[in-house]
């Protein structure tokens, strides 16, 4: 499911009355650079003090190799949030990249190359995008064992718009690289 149980509830602005309709988001969390579990969890705090966005649960961490990243790049913790908004994408996304500069997040690298946190946008609801700010549904997720393996766990019948669902996508990917890491639990705050 990748919208609101009720697609119809709607959210007006209680400043402008303009009304806003709720989707859900998927938001994929990843760190391999520095405290890597402090950097998902404050990712995860920062999503739930975001005005208009409300985080309904967060997957398992897993340990993943790195894909495509230059040698020797640590592994990476990941994670995957979903939530229901009212936000606009790109304001969603302005606020991804502004959870990311805040733990220091170093662009002017190549890339894939290791960081400090990464949070992408996956889905938001059925809403597509071809920008070059803004590509939705995310154009890489559907290859992503790391993005899809979480994902399953919280939602089984999720669907990529335009893709299909995430179990056969999951179904057709290497995850021999991705562990589960019960040891480590991140909190909605």
């Amino acid at each position: 499911m990748t919208e609101t149980p009720n697609p119809h509830i709607i959210d007006a602005d209680t400043l402008t009355g303009e009304m806003h309709p709720i989707r859900r988001a998927v938001i994929s969390l990843g760190s391999n650079l520095g405290d890597r579990m402090s950097a998902l969890q404050g990712a995860v705090a920062a999503l739930a003090d975001t005005p208009d966005v409300w985080v309904t649960s967060v997957s398992p961490v897993y340990e993943t190799e790195p894909v495509d990243a230059p040698d020797g790049s640590d592994t990476f913790l990941n994670a995957v949030v979903l939530a229901d908004t009212t936000l606009p994408a790109r304001t969603l996304l302005d606020r991804a990249l502004a959870i990311e500069d805040a733990y220091d997040r170093d662009r002017d690298v190549e890339r894939n190359a290791p960081r400090t946190l990464d949070v992408d946008l996956i889905v938001l609801g059925d809403r597509r995008s071809e920008t070059v700010e803004l590509r939705l549904p995310h154009p890489r997720a559907k290859e992503r064992a790391f993005v899809l393996q979480p994902w399953f766990d919280l939602e089984a019948d999720a669907t990529i718009p335009g893709n299909g669902p995430v179990k056969t996508l999951l179904e057709s990917l290497d995850t021999s690289g991705i562990v589960r890491r019960d040891d480590l639990t991140l909190e909605i705050e």
